[in-house]
Formats: C-alpha cells, sequence, structure tokens
C-alpha cells in the first residue's frame, strides 16, 4: 500500500469472522433443541449432515481461546430460534437461551463484541409445516414474538444486529424461509408475496430494536454480487442494470428509505403480482429503516440481454460468468476491484456507514505433514480485498467493520466439509468426523499481524 494510505482504518474497526448456529453448532438434538428446517433438508451423498457440525456448541470455550489469539474483536454468529423456541412459538427452551448467555458472556469476557443473525434461513419445521413459513402473516407476527424475546434476554450483551441473513435470495430461495409453492401457484407472486413479508419481519424487528435496546444497532443484509454488462452493448448494460435493481438495490432502497421503489411496484402492476397488504406495512416500512447497510461478498458475474422466452423461467435473466477472471473450484469469480465498486456504489446511493460481515474463498484442504495449512491462496485473497477496501475508504466509504467467512472451518450452506474457509482447520471431513482438533493455517497468523496493525500490515 502507498503512504497515502495509511491510518485510513479508524481505531475501533470491527475486524472478525462470521458463521452461523447450524453451519458450526451441531448439538441438533441437545439441549432442548426443536427441528429447524435445515436439520430436514435431504442430505446429497457424499454430503454432510448437521448433526454434529464443527461441535461448536461444545467447544465454543476452546474456539473463543484460538479467536482471542488471532485478535478479533467481534464475531458474528446466528442464534438457533429452534433452539431457543423449539416449536417457532409458545414454549420457551430456557437451555438453548442460556447457551448463549453463556456464549456471549465467553466473547465479551474475551474482548469480542459479539454480531448477532436473528435468521439464516432456519426457520423451526414446525412453523414450515404448519403455516408454510414466511408465506404466513401468522409467522412474521411469530418471528416478531422471537425478536422480542431474544432482545430482552440479551440487552445488555449484543449491540449489533441483522434481522435476515441475505435477504435478497427471497426471491430465487422461498423455501430458505420455509416455503413450499403449491402446485398450480404463480411463482413469482408468490415469491414478491413472500419478500414483502419478510421485509415486514425485518421492520417489526427493527422497530422492537430500537424500543427494548436503544443504543444498539440493526443492520438489514443481502448477499452482494457486482454485475457487469456482459459487452458495452446498451442492450447488455440496461440487462445488468435490471439484475442490479433486482437483485441488489431493491432490498437496500427499503432499508434504507422504507419503501419500495418504483422500478419495483411498476414491475407488479404491469405483471398484476402486487403483494397482499395490510393494514400500516406502508408506515411500519417507512418508520423502521435500519443503522447500517451489511453485505456478504465473495465473487462477480457478467449480464447479457436475454429475449423473454430465453430467460422466461427466471426472476433474475442472462447472469453468467466473467471469461476474464480466475474462480475457485465452485466457479466463484476471485474480483477484489468489484468489492471496492460494491463499496463505492452502496456509499453513494445511501450515505449510511457499510459493515462487511461476509468475504472469503473456497478451498479444498488437508493438513500437511507439519499439521498446518500452506494457504497462500486465502492470504493473497483477502489481502487483496482489503487493499480495495482501504482505497474505497480513502475515497470517503464509511466501513465499520470486516468480517472473513468463517473463523474455523465449519460445514459449507450445502454441507460440504471440504469447502473450507476458516484460519483453523477442523479435522473431519464430509463423513468421518476424525477428532474434531483444530490446527492454525498460515494464514492465521497472517490476519493476526493484520489486526495487530489496523490493517497496516498486509
Amino acid at each position: 500500500m502507498g503512504e497515502n494510505n495509511k491510518g485510513i482504518i479508524p481505531e475501533g474497526f470491527l475486524w472478525g469472522s462470521a458463521v452461523t448456529s447450524f453451519q458450526s453448532e451441531g448439538a441438533y438434538n441437545e439441549g432442548g433443541k426443536g427441528v429447524s428446517i435445515v436439520d430436514k433438508r435431504e442430505i446429497p451423498e457424499g454430503f454432510s449432515d448437521w448433526t454434529v457440525a464443527v461441535d461448536f456448541y461444545h467447544r465454543y470455550k476452546e474456539d473463543i481461546k484460538l479467536f482471542k489469539e488471532l485478535g478479533i474483536n467481534s464475531y458474528r454468529t446466528s442464534i438457533s430460534w429452534a433452539r431457543v423456541m423449539p416449536n417457532g412459538e409458545g414454549e420457551v427452551n430456557e437451555e438453548g437461551l442460556k447457551f448463549y448467555d453463556d456464549l456471549f458472556d465467553e466473547l465479551l469476557a474475551n474482548g469480542i463484541e459479539p454480531v448477532i443473525t436473528l435468521y439464516h434461513f432456519d426457520v423451526p419445521n414446525a412453523l414450515a409445516e404448519k403455516y408454510n413459513g414466511f408465506a404466513s402473516r401468522k409467522v412474521v407476527d411469530l418471528f416478531a414474538d422471537y425478536a422480542k424475546l431474544v432482545f430482552e434476554r440479551y440487552k445488555d450483551k449484543v449491540k449489533y444486529w441483522i434481522t435476515f441473513n441475505e435477504q435478497n435470495l427471497v426471491l430465487i430461495m422461498n423455501e430458505y424461509w420455509g416455503v413450499t409453492t403449491p402446485e398450480g401457484a404463480n411463482r413469482e407472486a408468490l415469491a414478491f408475496q413472500v419478500c414483502h413479508n419478510v421485509f415486514i419481519a425485518h421492520a417489526k424487528a427493527t422497530k422492537l430494536l430500537h424500543e427494548i435496546i436503544p443504543d444498539a444497532k440493526m443492520g438489514g443484509m443481502v448477499a452482494y454480487t457486482t454485475t457487469y454488462p456482459i459487452t458495452c452493448k446498451p442492450e447488455d448494460a440496461l440487462a445488468n442494470q435490471k439484475v442490479k435493481e433486482l437483485f441488489n438495490d431493491l432490498y437496500f432502497d427499503v432499508f434504507a428509505h422504507g419503501e419500495y421503489p418504483t422500478y419495483i411496484t411498476s414491475l407488479w402492476n404491469k405483471r398484476n403480482i402486487k403483494p397482499v397488504f395490510e393494514v400500516g406495512d406502508e408506515e411500519l416500512l417507512k418508520e423502521n429503516t435500519v443503522d447500517y447497510l451489511t453485505f456478504s461478498y465473495y465473487r462477480s458475474d457478467v449480464v447479457k440481454a436475454v429475449s423473454d422466452e430465453e430467460g422466461s423461467a427466471a426472476i433474475f435473466k442472462g447472469i453468467t460468468r466473467n471469461p476474464h477472471l480466475d474462480a475457485n473450484e465452485w466457479g466463484w469469480a476471485i474480483d477484489p476491484i468489484g468489492f471496492r465498486i460494491a463499496l463505492k456504489e452502496v456509499y453513494a446511493r445511501y450515505r449510511m456507514p457499510i459493515f462487511v460481515t461476509e468475504n472469503g474463498i473456497g478451498v479444498r484442504e488437508e493438513l500437511n505433514e507439519n499439521n498446518t495449512v500452506e494457504d497462500d491462496y486465502r492470504i493473497d485473497y483477502l489481502r487483496d480485498h482489503i487493499k480495495e477496501m482501504k482505497l474505497a475508504m480513502e475515497e470517503g466509504v464509511e466501513v465499520i467493520g470486516y468480517l472473513t467467512w468463517g473463523c474455523t472451518d465449519i460445514l459449507s450452506s450445502h454441507g460440504e466439509m471440504k469447502k473450507r474457509y476458516g484460519f483453523i482447520f477442523v479435522n473431519r471431513d464430509e463423513t468421518d468426523l476424525r477428532d474434531l482438533k483444530r490446527y492454525k493455517k498460515k494464514s492465521f497468523d497472517w490476519f493476526k499481524k493484520v489486526i495487530e496493525s489496523n490493517g497496516e500490515i498486509l
């Protein structure tokens, strides 16, 4: 980095890592936990189930000791709704609540700020079966009850909250919100109804947070993918703009401005798919905007114009791989400059603090003869992204924190242990739990120096 770039990251910047409860905790049926939709997923051959994950439920003290050594000052995880309310409504599970009390206390005792996601694709299965998940306004109200429970419980421990992980996936993955599309239903209309219901659940939780913990901050989150037109033909540029509006902008527009943008309302009217609004919905959205914007960033894509026939079944049309970029084994393009573009675009549009709550690269890894992993590719990936973040900050973008994905290795969202992201190797594979021992990778010492120097030494 050039000399002019020094000291660009402010004191108190949040350096850390992020996971989810279901990808890390295990103990899927211990401590009174109910069944979530994740526990009911069909496991493809050669993938893992969620019964043990990396056993964070039993090993969190050992892991947090390593986190303290690494030097992180923030750690994002999610609360498992089914662990604290086994059926998603009614009975509250004190043992589950106490687990998170103990976890947050342990983090705080080690100088680590908990950053907590209320919902990470794991609605209690009972609510999916009984009400069809977030397709029902009943579940919106039950989510608010759950949010109130945990805000009141942890009001002295957690100051940074996120409602829904990667909320923009709702249009393409209704099933992550416990929704099954009934036969013969208009899939697009249902997707937008669920999208609206989730926005209302988000607004209700935001309102409750600001009432119960006035000094806490609520973030709205998307999985941000920077996209480029595949050529400089105007048709491709327009197709790219439409993808960006539907995939990224819609959510931040509602989080920040509290109302649906006209490009969405006109789409609803044109296709006759406007969601059902209840009385007070518009006011609820308008009055309960977020305190910061947050996103995961891993990759970029390109977009080409396609005819309506070619993309008829898709909400997002014409997205394809960028031929100019290297990608990891899973086809995710490595694009640090795309990260800077994302930060600049989001900040220019909203002028709100940005908290980057996921960034990283998944790679197949095994321990070498020295019981470590020489993961220079991870160091390169993260270094290049942090450099671009610093350049964006130099240009005036307000970034309040940067979290990598997975401090320890965890199961991927589909149950792949082979897709490893962490600074700490966890000794298990898809089906063999081995001994679950933890080993520091080369990137551990590198990131420790990054944090110690507040991003000066990369």
